[in-house]
């Protein structure tokens, strides 16, 4: 923004003299509008040919005034208009730098390609929960926009193999396709399961048919948003208080009660204890409403005497805390 500013302060400063000069010319020596821009040139620029020169007292005086604050302001502007571009240039150089440095020490981070409305939505809720993530882009607009809000980016073609090596995609954990068009999508999701194997691949499709396509190409996980919201607005309209009771749990709406997946790490004390013994109910108020295996299978309202298992990621809801420290506790 003060980049922005200086180079509006600048072409009004020049375009003020220039009105001034030329308007006055006009008015006092009585030349034609193109003479008198002409000689207000001339004059600024210090080069004065010699072929229009003031014949009257008050033409002179205004000469005289030009020169004297015309010609200084006239270079301080050209001076203000070069510090801005190169003031711009050094921060662009270094902040990309310091960009670069950072994405080199990423691990296990998610990849968003795309920076509209949806990427944006996506970095936001990966920032909120802690979940580093950096965003590409091309669109210089999109870029500045994620300067602003303090994301990490990568200026660049997310189809291209260099742009995606240099968001750190053989380090990442994830990569979400959410480019304006499907083939863009596709492409990405092909590039990135060439370069890493075995990465989660979450992708957008705006075409119903391009599901299928887009999974074959190796997507885990394909989503429409159109299909997803009109779902939810339906539901919204035949079961209001469900909806807003996911609302509740899912989006941190509520410090009192919270849904999160949790996943049950290598090492963790719950591992091999059924639920009952776990002491999940008794010692952080929680319910376990549902269980996913690493195979993908979903076991929903788990009985007491299920065996908790390396790789199981528990849906818990209770408070708040106690989710936190349940967490924690899984990680132990």
């Amino acid at each position: 923004m003060i980049l922005t500013n200086k180079l509006k302060i600048t072409l009004i400063i020049l375009l003020t003299i220039f009105i001034v000069g030329t308007v006055g010319f006009h008015v006092i020596e009585g030349w034609s509008l193109m003479d008198s821009f002409y000689a207000c040139i001339t004059t600024l620029s210090t080069v004065g040919y010699g072929d229009f020169v003031p014949e009257t007292t008050a033409g002179k005086l205004f000469t005289v005034f030009i020169i004297i604050f015309g010609v200084g302001m006239m270079f301080y502007s050209l001076v203000l208009m070069a510090e801005t571009f190169i003031d711009a240039r050094l921060r662009s150089l270094l902040g990309r730098g310091k960009l670069e440095k950072i994405i080199e020490k990423m691990n296990n981070h998610y990849i968003i390609c795309g920076g509209g409305r949806i990427g944006f939505l996506i970095c936001r809720e990966l920032m909120a929960g802690k979940m580093p993530c950096v965003i590409i882009d091309n669109n210089p607009e999109v870029i500045q926009r994620a300067q602003d809000e303090g994301f990490i980016y990568c200026k660049g073609d997310a189809t291209q193999d260099k742009v995606l090596i240099e968001a750190g995609i053989k380090r990442a954990k994830g990569v979400v396709c959410v480019l304006p068009s499907d083939a863009e999508n596709l492409y990405v999701i092909l590039t990135a399961k060439d370069l890493n194997q075995q990465i989660y691949i979450m992708a957008r499709s705006e075409e119903e048919e391009s599901e299928h396509r887009l999974l074959r190409a190796g997507a885990d996980r394909v989503m429409s948003p159109y299909t997803l919201g009109g779902v939810r607005m339906a539901m919204a309209i035949l079961r209001p208080a469900m909806l807003d009771f996911i609302e509740i749990t899912t989006r941190g709406q509520s410090l009192e009660l919270r849904m999160e997946e949790i996943a049950v790490c290598k090492g963790s004390p719950f591992i091999s204890q059924s639920l009952e013994d776990s002491g999940i109910r008794k010692r952080y108020g929680l319910i376990i409403v549902a269980v996913k295996k690493d195979s993908g299978k979903m076991i929903f309202n788990p009985m007491a005497n299920y065996i908790i298992a390396e790789d199981d990621r528990l849906i818990a809801m209770g408070e708040d805390e106690n989710v936190k420290q349940f967490a924690e506790s899984c990680l132990a």
